[in-house]
C-alpha cells in the first residue's frame, strides 16, 4: 500500500507564501512522475503543476507559471509546491498525486495512480 501525505497548508493573506510537501510512504514503488492539483468549492480538480521523478522535468497550469515552484527530493520520497504571490482564487483543497506510467496527459487527473487527502488552502485579502 502507498500512502501520500500533504502538509503545510494554511491560512494566508493575500501575497503571502506557501510551502507544500507530500511525503510517501509504505510500500517502494516506482512512480513516473508527481502532481499537485486543486479543487476549490463547487469547481472542478484541475491542475496545478507536475514534476518527473528521474529527470525532475516540470510543467504548470497557466495559473500557476510565475509564482509556483514544483520540486521534488528523492532521497527523502517527498514532492513539494512552493506557492508565492499567492491570490485569493488560490483557495482550494491541494492534492498531490503519483503516476506510476509514462503519460502525456499528466496535465489530467485520469493517468495519477495514488492521490492523498488534501490540505487546505485559504488565501484572504
Amino acid at each position: 500500500q502507498v500512502t501520500l501525505v500533504e502538509s503545510g497548508g494554511g491560512l494566508v493573506q493575500a501575497g503571502g507564501s506557501l510551502r507544500l510537501s507530500c511525503a510517501a510512504s509504505g510500500r517502494r514503488f516506482s512512480r513516473y512522475a508527481m502532481g499537485w492539483f486543486r479543487q476549490a468549492p463547487g469547481k472542478e480538480r484541475e491542475f496545478v503543476a507536475t514534476i518527473t521523478w528521474l529527470t525532475g522535468s516540470t510543467n504548470y497550469a497557466d495559473s500557476a507559471k510565475g509564482r509556483f515552484t514544483i520540486s521534488r527530493d528523492t532521497a527523502k520520497n517527498t514532492v513539494y509546491l512552493q506557492m508565492n504571490s499567492l491570490k485569493p482564487e488560490d483557495t482550494a483543497v491541494y492534492y498531490c498525486a503519483a503516476a506510476l506510467s509514462r503519460d502525456v496527459s499528466l496535465w489530467m487527473p485520469r493517468p495519477y495512480d495514488y492521490w492523498g487527502q488534501g490540505t487546505q488552502v485559504t488565501v484572504s485579502l
